[in-house]
């Protein structure tokens, strides 16, 4: 019984046969695309658990394969790139992928991160329903659902991540880079202003919606969730 399907999307043959050989050794069964709109129409088919996804392709590059799959699917995003700049790395994170491994690459390391994003996104196993409760507001993370007032307000992927990281920890405070390895998942070092681009968005979806809690910036740390009643939470 295989751990799930891994769509690879390179145009070098040789890293997609060596990274099947890899994957395939740990019970993944693995289906590769040379070219990002193969990699568009094998996803639709084959409905995989993850896709490692290079950025250079022909057709269409991997940022366009990224914000066409973040379009219908939350399925975890691993991207894979010759370029090491900060401003790649941003991009990456703003379009929604879950990891990001530069080359050239361990194979090993790879495939520890395959499942590592595996376990963070719940894909392997069988997991209770992640949600939290306050008032006025319902973060549901299994289904990727936000509701304010009852009523579902559309909201990114890692917007989700985030708002429900922060909510279930409340009055904890988090640096941006906290909250990159432990929304995101990332090894990052530089230019955390993602953070703050999804704190803004999520404000302007949040703000006035109950004087029971706020997202708050703490100058010179970061972020939290803070709460004056804290029974109202998860599930309450």
């Amino acid at each position: 019984m295989t751990k799930g399907k891994i769509l690879v999307v390179d145009d070098d043959q040789n890293i997609c046969e060596l990274l099947r050989l890899y994957i395939e050794k740990e019970n993944f069964e693995v289906v590769i695309a040379n070219d990002g709109r193969q990699a568009l129409k094998l996803f639709d088919e084959q409905n995989p658990d993850l896709v490692l996804l290079d950025i250079m392709l022909p057709e269409l590059d991997g940022w366009q394969v990224c914000r066409e799959i973040r379009r219908k699917s939350q399925c975890p995003i691993i991207m894979l790139t010759a370029k090491g700049e900060t401003f790649d790395k941003v991009l990456g994170l703003e379009l929604g992928a879950d990891d990001y491994v530069v080359k050239p690459f361990e194979t090993k390391e790879v495939v520890a991160r395959i499942k590592a994003v595996l376990r963070r996104t719940g894909k392997n196993n069988n997991q209770t329903v992640k949600e939290v409760h306050y008032d006025k507001l319902s973060i549901n993370l299994t289904n990727y659902e936000l509701k304010v007032n009852g009523k579902v307000i559309d909201t990114p992927p890692k917007e989700m991540e985030l708002i429900y990281h922060l909510a279930s920890n409340p009055n904890r405070v988090f640096t941006r880079d906290q909250l990159l390895d432990e929304v995101w998942g990332f090894d990052y070092y530089g230019d955390s202003r993602t953070v703050d681009v999804h704190v803004k968005r999520l404000r302007e979806k949040l703000e006035g919606v109950s004087d029971q809690w706020c997202l708050k910036t703490v100058w010179g740390v970061g972020y939290k969730f803070e709460v004056k009643d804290d029974t109202d939470q998860n599930g309450q």
